[in-house]
């Protein structure tokens, strides 16, 4: 291959990945060893071919050569481009020699994609052995880069012994093979890597490539289709890519097979793996290979939101009534909780995230998403109201015509993409036999125990003996009565903890009612934390909190105190399985504060001018709280932004919260300014809401003097919904 040509096309799939909108990670690069590697990977597109040898060329440095399909170098626009980066046709008459040579020198790295053909179904594995599956029927999968690493790894290990031995054939091969620099060949080894490339989302969806092809082509056939709107959808449509490298299996142990032992010091001329027995012998080693590094290609596979729900779908027990959304979406939720704790496989990165959005409204429509795309190619079909869906389960077990597959049945490929995956699979298949009230229940657990896992991991990174509170102080609070008593979610305001809710809590439990008192993120540990949290964490929550309400009582109220009263209403604007809402003293927007707020203020503004958003994180202002045994004495900041971004994305979204609401504000408040939280008031969409005023010289109106007032108010505006 001419250098210089490899080096202009890798610059040149260097200018076309700007134009492609593909995320591409990659992970494991470390496992990649020097000496003679030979990368397997899954094929699954066309764009692999190109693609990978790129990347890898951009971790090691080296030349990267692969094995590609022949029909690929009948398209003329590939063909140039696939000879220029190494590309060598998989019926090329000096294939072989070509691998050893550039294998042993150590001039290229190769790339085998093992299956011989895009796995489009990404059907593997039957009666537990690997085995193909395409319109032609079942093969298993090629020994070839087995064979390839072998035959690298025998001729250099039999190359140190003739050496040793001072033997005439030891010149002769060097001469042959066209070596150089012997004794760096000599001290080098021959590996295999598995590579595993997984796609997220991987079913075909418009794209430009796709409406070139109805424009330029009468009758496109389905394989063409499936081609272009696949591998289009990867290139342009915005995918996650992630390309995973296993460990590299050493091919050196392999060799003490007794025949090839006996092979390695023979001082004349053979011709190994060319004979009958020798073939035998070497295929027999091959297909053990092949099925190790076939384990760890696919076992490599990086589980997405795709995987888990079409496995929980798969294995859905069947139900007259169908199939409730969100007992779908507490399964999903709970299987990936799992597979994250329990570290049983390789997970995208985006499942490490909070998933608590899944159980609130899908915000992210990572369901929503997933369930339209199984209605429209039939897996699924909703009810009217969509809380409800009925699965035709005979479309996971009926194959689709093979080249067609990926655009009539992926949610099917999802599913077999995750068999190889056994601990996975186990997981996926026993989560979704759960039933109803289980599943709700670990879900329930899972989320508690998260809450208080969360503090004590923030509490002991953050601790500081000057400053962090008594540990009580921060903890998140669970008051559980019945579970057909009403239950409330009590919000903490900005700067204090679960402790500021204590009394009002403990006055509701006594009530009868069932009291869940988050603790915000950023809080109950010290002000170092609450500078690097974001209001989206804090909205985290309060949602991880309202959850595990719902999943212990059927009757739900929430509400909040200060900023906490500001997240109980933008809560209110998502859901609406609760009963009724109120607010004490919510902070309307900054602006709208009193002067309490102003030094924040200006101090904000002049970080704005003079530094970085890195360095006003860590920027702080004295704090004089009315508790100062709960709330922090020093104020971050960034902290004050988050507030105040907080307050205006929920200002434009009151009108559309239409359950009962309860404000609550004093007349003298000093930090918040009655007149913003009557102006909140009136921008509320429900028909049923009501304004208490006040008239206590303080802030904190759920603690101190006369609080019984403002808890008996509180009690009998929710009465009325109980």
């Amino acid at each position: 291959m001419n250098r210089v040509a490899f080096k202009l096309s890798s610059y040149t799939l260097k200018t076309l990945s700007g134009f492609s909108r593909a995320r591409i990670t990659i992970q494991g690069q470390s496992n990649i060893p020097e000496g003679s590697v030979v990368f397997c990977a899954n094929h699954f597109t066309r764009i692999e071919t190109v693609f990978l040898p790129y990347h890898i060329h951009s971790i090691t440095g080296r030349q990267v050569w692969s094995l590609a399909a022949r029909e690929l170098f009948d398209v003329p626009v590939l063909e140039g481009l696939l000879r220029r980066l190494g590309a060598v046709s998989t019926n090329a008459p000096d294939r072989d020699d070509l691998l050893l040579k550039t294998l042993l020198s150590g001039d290229a790295l190769w790339i085998i994609f093992p299956e011989g053909m895009m796995v489009k179904n990404k059907k593997l594995v039957k009666d537990g052995r690997f085995v193909l599956t395409d319109d032609k029927g079942e093969l298993r999968p090629h020994t070839g880069a087995a064979v390839v690493a072998l035959r690298c790894a025998f001729f250099r290990e039999r190359l140190r012994r003739l050496k040793a031995l001072k033997a005439p054939e030891f010149y002769r091969l060097t001469k042959e093979l066209d070596l150089t620099g012997i004794d760096d060949i000599l001290n080098q080894s021959t590996h295999i890597v598995p590579v595993n490339i997984t796609y997220y989302p991987a079913n075909p969806r418009d794209n430009i490539l796709g409406s070139m092809a109805g424009l330029l082509l009468k009758k496109p056939s389905r394989r063409v289709m499936d081609e272009l709107m696949t591998e289009g959808a990867m290139l342009f449509t915005g995918v996650d890519i992630t390309i995973r490298f296993g460990t590299p299996i050493d091919m050196a142990p392999y060799l003490h097979h007794p025949f090839l032992e006996s092979l390695l010091t023979v001082k004349r001329r053979i011709r190994p793996f060319e004979d009958l027995e020798s073939r035998q012998i070497s295929r027999q080693i091959a297909i053990g290979v092949m099925e190790t590094y076939m384990a760890q290609v696919y076992g490599l596979t990086t589980i997405n939101y795709d995987h888990v729900m079409a496995g929980i779908l798969k294995h859905y027990p069947y139900k007259r009534e169908g199939i409730n959304r969100y007992e779908f979406a507490c399964k999903v939720f709970y299987a990936v909780t799992c597979l994250v704790l329990n570290r049983v496989c390789h997970v995208a990165d985006l499942l490490r995230e909070n998933q608590i959005h899944l159980l609130v409204d899908d915000r992210f429509k990572r369901i929503s998403d997933f369930l339209t795309l199984a209605e429209e190619t039939g897996v699924i079909r909703m009810d009217g109201d969509g809380r409800r869906f009925f699965k035709d389960q005979a479309r996971f077990y009926n194959l689709s015509e093979f080249h067609a597959i990926r655009m009539e049945n992926p949610i099917l490929v999802m599913a077999n993409e995750v068999e190889p995956v056994e601990a996975a699979q186990i997981c996926l298949k026993k989560i979704a036999q759960m039933p109803r009230r289980q599943i709700r229940e670990r879900v329930r657990s899972r989320i508690i125990e998260k809450m208080n896992m969360d503090f004590t991991a923030d509490y002991a990174a953050f601790f500081r003996p000057d400053e962090s509170k008594n540990k009580q102080i921060g903890r998140p609070r669970f008051l559980n009565q019945t579970p057909d008593s009403p239950g409330v979610l009590l919000i903490h305001g900005y700067m204090a903890a679960p402790e500021e809710m204590k009394n009002f809590a403990q006055y509701l439990y006594a009530k009868g009612f069932t009291v869940h008192v988050p603790r915000l993120k950023g809080h109950g540990t010290s002000p170092d934390d609450l500078a690097r949290v974001g209001y989206e964490q804090w909205v985290e929550s309060v949602e991880e909190a309202y959850v595990a309400l719902r999943h212990s009582c059927s009757k739900r109220f929430i509400g909040g105190f200060s900023t906490g009263a500001g997240l109980a209403l933008e809560l209110a604007t998502r859901v609406t399985d609760y009963e009724a809402v109120f607010a004490v003293a919510p902070p309307m927007q900054l602006q709208d504060m009193g002067a309490h707020f102003i030094p924040a203020i200006n101090a904000w503004n002049t970080m704005i001018r003079r530094f970085r958003f890195n360095a006003m994180a860590r920027e702080f202002i004295d704090n004089h709280p009315e508790n100062p045994h709960i709330n922090y004495l020093r104020n971050p900041i960034a902290g004050i932004h988050q507030l105040e971004m907080l307050m205006e994305q929920l200002a434009p979204k009151l009108k559309q919260i239409t359950r009962p609401v309860l404000v609550v504000q004093s007349r003298k408040d000093p930090v918040v300014n009655p007149e913003g939280t009557e102006k909140l008031f009136h921008q509320l969409g429900s028909t049923v809401k009501e304004l208490y005023l006040f008239d206590y010289e303080r802030h904190g109106i759920l603690i101190g003097e006369g609080v019984k007032r403002v808890y008996q108010a509180i009690e009998n505006f929710i009465r009325q919904w109980v």
